[in-house]
């Protein structure tokens, strides 16, 4: 088994329970600390990555498990014969869900930090659709829309190797969640949300993790409840998120964003019931969308 996998199979279980991650972490720190010896050189160096990783703040990372995984889960359901079998054949028995935060966890090996940029596109406040629509024609900066076009035809290119259509299909999966999430095609100087602070529930956050993981995990569901309980669109929705373009998934998602910051009216805000009553149909919509924009790209390139 590689060192990144094993290092995503430490993260899995590490992210399954706080509980268990803060304990995990209390007693690899504390073998460490009172008798060092008892750990394998080769085997610190595999742990550490992981161990660092689950210290990091968990709002470096877009929608949070749960929301990655609902976006993957509402995608299979919209998958054609073919793009099913495709993304079968890629991935194994790995489902869309289970593969949405591996973009998230390989954050843990160094030898990815290139990738950093493919999770957000940002920009300034108050531009117009058209001005959004002209930056991105021109586009050439590394962000998330030029490496979701790249990741498009590179998993079209019919001699590319398996090894690298799994690489990019589970890029793909992760990157197509992260522009749902408004604060992810957000503001460069507040760093898509994450400098303005914010207190959720008594709690010290920024806007980033309250769009990114609080409201989603304050409605107390798995993602496959959530999933079952928001994956209802109508008939017309579905049809008119399935022919939209990326451009058309960014400049929605940065019209949402601008509300939600014109609706930070002072530093430091205390955000809890209403602010989740407030938005919370919002994010919903949001992952709704991900998920048949998702299914529809993926039908779009395995035909």
């Amino acid at each position: 088994m590689s060192r990144i996998n094993c290092m995503i199979i430490i993260k899995e279980l590490i992210f399954s329970s706080f509980i268990f991650s803060v304990g995990l972490d209390c007693i690899f720190a504390a073998t460490i600390m009172f008798n060092p010896k008892s750990i394998p050189m080769k085997s610190f160096k595999l742990l550490l990555p992981a161990l660092c990783f689950s210290l990091l703040p968990f709002s470096s990372m877009a929608w949070g498990l749960l929301g990655h995984r609902i976006v993957g889960e509402i995608a299979d359901s919209y998958l054609s014969a073919k793009a099913r079998a495709a993304v079968k054949q890629i991935l194994g028995d790995e489902s869309l869900a289970m593969s949405a935060n591996w973009a998230d966890f390989i954050k843990s090996d160094p030898s990815y930090k290139y990738l950093g940029n493919w999770h957000y596109i940002n920009f300034k406040s108050g531009l117009s659709d058209a001005e959004l629509r002209g930056y991105l024609q021109a586009d050439t900066a590394t962000d998330a829309y030029t490496k979701l076009n790249f990741l498009v035809k590179e998993l079209k290119n019919p001699k590319q190797t398996a090894e690298k259509k799994q690489f990019y299909l589970r890029l793909l999966v992760h990157i197509v969640g992260d522009l749902q999430q408004p604060m992810h095609v957000a503001q460069p100087d507040d760093q898509g949300g994450n400098a303005v602070k914010v207190d959720w529930f008594g709690k010290p956050t920024n806007l980033h993790s309250v769009w990114d993981e609080q409201l989603i995990e304050f409605q107390q569901l798995s993602y496959t409840e959530y999933a079952r309980a928001i994956n209802h669109p109508t008939a017309t929705q579905k049809a008119a998120w399935q022919k939209q373009s990326i451009a058309d998934w960014i400049v929605d998602s940065y019209a949402i964003t601008g509300q939600i910051y014109s609706g930070i009216e002072k530093e430091g805000p205390k955000l809890s019931y209403r602010y989740n009553f407030d938005h919370i149909k919002t994010v919903d919509e949001q992952l709704l969308k991900g998920g048949v924009r998702l299914a529809a790209l993926l039908n779009k390139i395995f035909g």
